[in-house]
């Protein structure tokens, strides 16, 4: 089969990476990709948002599944762009269409599919620039801290969670009134603050059956401790510790299947991953979010676990018979470290020359922010590449990453050294 993957980071070239070892596959194509992938596929310069040139792309290159790998193709419906195209629509696209990519698209409308099908998350009350005074009522019956989520996609920076009402009420004025994230505030969530350990559950669905992948944890803040400035992502662990078998069949029972089933009884014929935001309560998974694709840096330790042929379990999702195919894990434990740019999340710059990638052993660097400039591999973006190992011990895996790290080196290199940190004990 020829594949074409839509993004250009660390998740695309997991997904990749893993593909290219299918026997299944005949040729692969990542659009725009990186310089990792330029590696084991072919780079196309495409944005994955322009339909038009993806469509060109498919056809050309008698692409036979597509593989979308971040939101915004999805949120904008690539899926029913391509349904609705006679040229195209044979063609399986894994992602959801339109209606389900809402799950992450707005945040009101899935806070609103958790209450309608009894799934555990937080109490909220969605609110606009008409209703401004009414939210800072909201705000007066919580409890510190306080969180302000961006109704809409906001590049996962539109998410506050804030000590005092007094701020809260600054802030949700700041994103109501002054766009503070543009067009995804104009509506803006009020949350209850769920206090206990977050977590990440996958699952791959056909639209009926289901599998769950391998449960992650990562860490979203540039300093350690999980100090600082929110980022897309620093570091991650699969399996997490405390995630055990107890753990994980609540999950399923009250929040995978109430949120397959759910799907189903709306009317949305949801084909593509679906990763679950969770927080252990006591034992108890509540969720924090939905998004509808995989987590990035958390793709890059959920896909080094899978055993089995990740294309034969694409093709399962396309003709929705993912229920006779196995899923087949390593017990190993996968740990991720972001290496990134100088002074990212804010301004940082690109095209530093990395150094030292060659000697680099026994760890898979997956390139997220990278390019390919006068035969050298440079930096081009703020977080420029995971580095994923595979140990008996979380603490094994982390030491050869971090060994690795050190062999390697560009200009204002950045990385947290304390990935794993609040589970040693755990």
């Amino acid at each position: 089969m020829n594949i074409l993957i839509l993004g250009s980071g660390g998740r695309e070239h997991a997904f990749a990476l893993k593909l290219s070892q299918s026997k299944k596959l005949s040729k692969l194509f990542v659009a725009p990709g990186n310089a990792g992938t330029a590696d084991c596929a072919i780079n196309l310069g495409i944005d994955p948002v322009d339909f038009i040139a993806v469509k060109a792309a498919v056809l050309e290159n008698k692409i036979e599944m597509v593989i979308v790998g971040p939101e915004a193709p999805l949120v904008a419906g690539i899926h029913d762009f391509f349904l609705q195209d006679k040229e195209l629509k044979s063609v399986p696209v894994v992602g959801p269409k339109k209606d389900g990519a809402e799950l992450e698209g707005s945040k009101e409308f899935s806070k609103k599919f958790m209450e309608r099908h009894g799934i555990p998350t937080a109490r909220y009350a969605a609110f606009t620039k008409e209703t401004l005074e009414e939210g800072k009522s909201f705000l007066d019956t919580l409890k510190s801290p306080y969180v302000l989520k961006a109704d809409g996609l906001a590049g996962g920076k539109g998410v506050l969670i804030l000590e005092t009402l007094e701020e809260a009420k600054s802030e949700l004025e700041d994103m109501l009134t002054n766009n503070k994230f543009g067009e995804a505030s104009s509506k803006v969530v009020i949350e209850e603050f769920l206090d206990g350990i977050e977590l990440s559950v996958f699952v791959l669905t056909d639209g009926k059956s289901y599998k769950v992948l391998p449960s992650a944890k990562d860490y979203k803040r540039i300093g350690e401790g999980d100090i600082g400035l929110n980022t897309g992502g620093m570091g991650a662990i699969s399996p997490v510790p405390f995630a055990d078998e107890d753990f994980l069949k609540r999950v399923e029972e009250r929040v995978v299947i109430p949120t397959v089933d759910g799907l189903q009884k709306d009317g949305i014929d949801y084909r593509g991953f679906i990763f679950i935001g969770l927080m252990n309560i006591d034992g108890n998974p509540f969720v924090i979010e939905y998004n509808v694709r995989m987590g990035d840096p958390e793709t890059e330790v959920v896909i080094p676990r899978i055993d089995s042929d990740l294309l034969d379990l694409f093709e399962g999702v396309a003709t929705q018979t993912l229920n006779q195919k196995s899923l087949e894990l390593t017990s190993k434990t996968a740990t991720t470290v972001m290496i990134v740019a100088g002074g990212y999340p804010e301004s940082y710059e690109k095209g530093k020359v990395i150094y030292g990638l060659d000697d680099v052993e026994g760890t898979t660097v997956f390139h997220a922010g990278t390019t390919i400039k006068d035969n050298k591999i440079v930096t081009n973006g703020g977080r420029v590449m995971a580095f994923t190992s595979l140990g008996d011990s979380m603490e094994e895996a982390l030491e050869k990453t971090y060994k690795n790290i050190s062999k390697v080196s560009f200009e204002y290199m950045n990385y947290r050294k304390d990935i794993g940190f609040d589970l040693k004990n755990v």
